[in-house]
């Protein structure tokens, strides 16, 4: 698997479903400078652990505004699909009420270049390309900064949902060492005593 942290995020562009519109163009460029983002991809539409997840991004999701974070989803479904997930009531297994953008990486060319996508393309003893394996995405989930440049990354197979509040932590820990050149220890908490190296070498910590 590729390991994208220290690099810039893989740009794209294409369709994403936002409530009840349909955007066209759908890019990460627009948070440049402005937004840090936290990109998630997730399977499928219409699912089971799905739908845990995207109802609990929502539900946190004035956590993440709070730290000038846009949460974005993405799967291979179409744009249709998530258009009707996003329809759906939540009784019934659907996402109605989620209000952040979905992407449809339809052409799964997304999940492959943030090396998320399972199955893959093979040839056979004739010569054909067939696919083993379902093209569809692990659950990956990729912190990127300001400048578009991916800080944290982590990837689960299908059957495990992800942590929101591990999420936080990350977050909280970037922009702690931002805003204060301090390093964050294991299991660091925002309030915690982060760290500083000293001339020795030797990491100290250091209250608030």
């Amino acid at each position: 698997m590729s390991v994208l942290v220290g690099k810039q995020a893989p740009a794209f562009s294409a369709k994403a479903v936002k409530g009840e519109t349909i955007i066209e163009d759908f890019s990460l460029e627009q948070f440049l400078g402005e937004k840090y983002v936290l990109l998630f991809f997730y399977p499928k539409d219409f699912t089971f652990v799905c739908p845990t997840e995207l109802h609990r991004f929502q539900e946190e999701l004035a956590e993440f505004e709070k730290r000038n974070v846009q949460v974005v989803g993405c799967s291979t479904d179409t744009e249709f699909s998530h258009w009707a997930w996003l329809q759906t009531p939540r009784d019934k297994g659907g996402i109605q009420g989620v209000n952040y953008p979905i992407v449809a990486d339809t052409n799964k060319t997304i999940s492959s270049d943030y090396d998320v996508l399972a199955g893959e393309y093979v040839e056979n003893e004739f010569g054909e390309i067939e696919i083993e394996g379902e093209l569809v995405a692990y659950r990956g989930l990729f912190l990127i900064d300001k400048d578009g440049v991916v800080r944290h990354q982590v990837v689960n197979d299908m059957p495990l949902g992800r942590s929101i509040k591990e999420a936080i932590r990350v977050i909280d820990a970037l922009q702690h060492f931002e805003q204060h050149g301090e390093v964050c220890p294991m299991d660091w908490q925002k309030g915690d005593d982060a760290m500083t190296p000293d001339h020795s070498g030797v990491s100290s910590y250091l209250s608030k």
